[in-house]
Formats: structure tokens, sequence, C-alpha cells
């Protein structure tokens, strides 16, 4: 069997269409026997799936990606494990142990237990990751999608408040139209826009940052937890999982031996509204 891994400074490259390189991995009776960097020679990500199906891959293990490729490498029979982070060989250690799961055509990163404490940072992005239901849809068609777009937008909630705008930051938003970086709303809407179209859509949770998960939400003992004893409540957090994957959390509450945590996405459950505006396509 051969596996292959988005991979970039030793580490699971987060976006399948940009990739430039891939360590494969040759797998007997589920042991890695020989591994290799291969280049991606500036193939297009319409393209990786045959560039992979012609190096007889059987598994693909990825950060984030869309729905069109995901249906490309379903008809080349290679396997997707998508929403990988970190080292890449241990997440291919991972695989083959069945511990890593894929998570679809988007780029959440996994709840698991095993997590340690990260860097302390707040903020977020609102079109900058996929919702955690990207992968239960069809893949997206409409002429721009494959091709790098940037928006102009505002996202509001129902009563109005402005929670980001890209007018404020004076810099449009740049993304790869279908591959699995935005959410799924977003996404569908500029599919088929044109340049200097301006479209306001209102988003169910659904196709935006989805429903909270009530799994997403654990305690853990302060004792296990090196750092946590400073934490208060209210604060956002970077933890990692038992494979070093980064993701983001919220303290809910705390008290003299354990700290519960809240890593569904803040948006979870929210219907958000954008305009946007599309500005130009590569």
């Amino acid at each position: 069997m051969k596996i292959a891994v988005t991979y970039e400074d030793g580490k699971v490259f987060q976006h399948f269409g940009k990739t430039e390189f891939f360590k494969v991995y040759e797998v007997e009776d589920s042991k890695v026997i020989s591994s290799e960097v291969i280049g991606s020679n500036g193939t297009g990500h319409g393209a990786l799936a045959g560039l992979l199906a012609g190096q007889s891959i059987d598994v693909l293990i990825c950060g984030g990606i869309g729905g069109g490729a995901q249906a490309a490498l379903e008809e080349a029979g290679i396997e997707l494990c998508a929403g990988a982070q970190g080292d890449a060989d241990q997440a291919v250690d991972a695989y083959l142990k069945g511990e890593l799961v894929s998570t679809g055509a988007n780029c959440d990163h996994h709840h698991e237990e095993g997590h340690s404490c990260g860097s302390h940072e707040g903020g977020h992005s609102c079109g900058g990751s996929c919702g955690g239901t990207c992968g239960s849809h069809a893949a997206l068609t409409g002429r721009n999608v494959g091709k790098t777009c940037r928006t102009h937008y505002r996202g509001t909630f129902n009563d109005g408040t402005q929670f980001d705008s890209s007018y404020d930051r004076g810099e449009p938003l740049e993304f790869v139209c279908g591959a699995g970086q935005m959410i799924r709303g977003f996404d569908a809407a500029v599919a088929d826009m044109e340049v200097g179209q301006v479209v306001d859509i209102h988003l169910m949770p659904e196709e935006a940052y989805g429903m909270p998960d009530p799994n997403a939400v654990f305690t853990l003992e302060i004792a296990q937890l090196p750092g946590s004893e400073e934490l208060q409540v209210g604060q956002q957090v970077y933890l990692t999982n038992q494979y070093g994957q980064p993701f983001p959390a919220k303290v809910e509450a705390k008290d003299e031996t354990t700290i519960t945590f809240d890593a569904n996405h803040e948006m979870a459950g929210k219907e958000l509204n954008f305009r946007i505006e599309l500005v130009e396509v590569q």
C-alpha cells in the first residue's frame, strides 16, 4: 500500500490544491518500509488526483481540501483522510493504527482526548476556515470553482451587529473557491458570481460553522495540564491533541482541581449574513 501526505517541512501541508510536495510512504503489514518526497511539478489542484493515481497511491492524508478535489480522488480510487495536522510521520502512524479519522472536505481540527496547553492566543478570522458540515455536501460547481478569488465582505448577525468586515481592514479576502478554505455558504455564493457583482446572503448554521457539538466540551484535571492553573474563564487558548494537532478552545469553567474547555467554533449554531463583493478572479 502507498500513502501520500501533503508535505512541507516535515508537517502535513494544509491546502491540498497548493501543495508543492507529497511525502509518499510504502507500507507492508501495517508498517512503513520506505518513504520519499516527490514534487507536484506545479500541477494545479484539479490534476493532483491524476498525479497521485499515476504514483499508484492508495490513501491521501491532507489538511484542508475542497469538495471538487475530494470527488476527483474518489473517482481515482484514492481513499481520503482529511483534516490532519502536525507531523507527517505521526499522522501516517496514527492512520495505520486506525486513530486518524477523516473530517471530509473541510479544514476542521480533531478534538480527541490527550490535550496539552499551547500558546494562549485570542481572536479569529470568521472567513478563514470551513464549517464542520462541509464534507456532507455535494461538490461545488460554478465558473469560479478552483480559481483564486478576491472578495470584499461584511458579516452581520440577524440583529444587524457586525462581526467582521474586510472593508474595515482595507484589504480583500483571497481564497481558492471550492478548495475548502471557506465556510460552505460563502464558497457557494462566490462560485458563480461575476467580477463587480455584489450579493447578500443569509446562512443557516449548517451552511456556516455547524451546530455545537456536545462532545467538544470536555473537562480535564488542572494537574495534568501544565499552565492551565493561570487560565481564566472566558479566555481563548490553543490546545494540542495526542497527534500534535492544534485547535482553539474557550475556558468554560474552572474550580480548584478541574478546568472545562469548549472547542466548538465560537460561531457554531449562529445564523450569519454576508454582503459579498467579488473584486477579482485569477
